[in-house]
């Protein structure tokens, strides 16, 4: 077995070769691994586009022989689907950022050894990750204070997800204390010392955990059936759910709508429905990548 050896100006290792058949391993199943995940969504897309013919005679494929818009013509016909997406980005903008500013402000005095009675007011947050009132006792609240239809209903409660205040309780813990004793000497309040010096020092964690509650915001389909009642404010997924409900009732005057491929298959009109659900969120990924990394390994290594 070739020695192992380190070129110091050039910091480049020479792996031997079991470490060589170790990484082609390695590489190997995380390959498999992804392509588990990426394929079935790929089979999604391209059915979208697909004829009935092709999806009935075949089981799986990723290029469609003939494509057809007919599904998404169907899906965005009217102009509920548009609605839906306006609202959804809407609530999603809305939602993300107000847990953020309410989690980050809880999260902050907790990771402070001197704050009196943290301990306890963790336990009561912990208390919260085991127990819940429950969906009648929760219905009965948004109705007694008003927010019945209304997007407050479904912003209100998740305010602070237990979980996630933890994670960026934990990111704060972890920034230096010689930072505040310096803000103090500077002539620095608490309220500074949180805005102008841990706040830039947090994107990591805030990109990983506005992620999360935008992407919960943006999914978020059982509460916004029960709470919400007017269709103008129904978000996408409530609008998607009746265009696959209404796409296997195509009626015969619709048919000449379409093209020589007539009316669209439910089975196409459902994944051009996931994949208009899908494609928006994933689009915001990309600009928070560089940062998600370094956020979701909070709190991975106990200190």
């Amino acid at each position: 077995m070739a020695k192992e050896h380190v070129v110091k100006n050039g910091a480049k290792v020479k792996k031997s070769l079991g470490d060589r058949i170790v990484d082609v391993i390695i590489y190997g199943v995380l390959g498999l691994i992804a392509l588990s995940t990426v394929l079935p969504f790929l089979y999604v897309i391209a059915g979208s586009f697909a004829t009935e013919k092709e999806l009935t005679e075949k089981a799986f494929f990723i290029i469609p022989e003939t494509w057809s818009l007919n599904a998404y013509q169907y899906a965005i016909r009217t102009n509920n689907i548009l609605r839906g997406l306006k609202n959804s980005v809407f609530l999603t903008i809305m939602g993300t950022v107000m847990c953020m500013l309410f989690s980050m402000s809880f999260a902050y005095p907790l990771s402070k050894a001197h704050f009196r009675g943290r301990n306890w007011i963790m336990n009561l947050v912990i208390v919260t990750m085991l127990f819940s009132g429950g969906m009648i006792p929760s219905y009965m609240v948004i109705t007694a204070y008003g927010l019945y239809d209304s997007y407050w209903a479904l912003v209100l409660p998740a305010l602070i997800n237990p979980f996630n205040m933890i994670i960026i309780k934990k990111f704060f813990s972890g920034l230096p204390v010689e930072l505040d004793e310096a803000s103090y000497m500077d002539g620095a309040n608490d309220m500074q010392i949180f805005v102008k010096v841990a706040l830039p020092l947090s994107k990591p964690v805030i990109a990983s955990i506005s992620l999360f509650y935008g992407v919960g915001f943006w999914n978020d389909y059982f509460n916004a059936m029960i709470y919400l009642q007017t269709p103008e404010k129904f978000p996408v997924q409530i609008q998607l759910r009746s265009i696959i409900l209404l796409s296997s009732k195509v009626s015969e005057a619709a048919m000449d709508f379409y093209d020589l491929n007539g009316a669209p298959p439910d089975k196409a009109v459902k994944m051009a429905c996931t994949a208009i659900a899908t494609i928006p969120i994933l689009c915001v990924y990309p600009f928070v990548q560089k940062y998600f990394t370094k956020g979701v390994m909070v709190g991975a290594v106990k200190g």
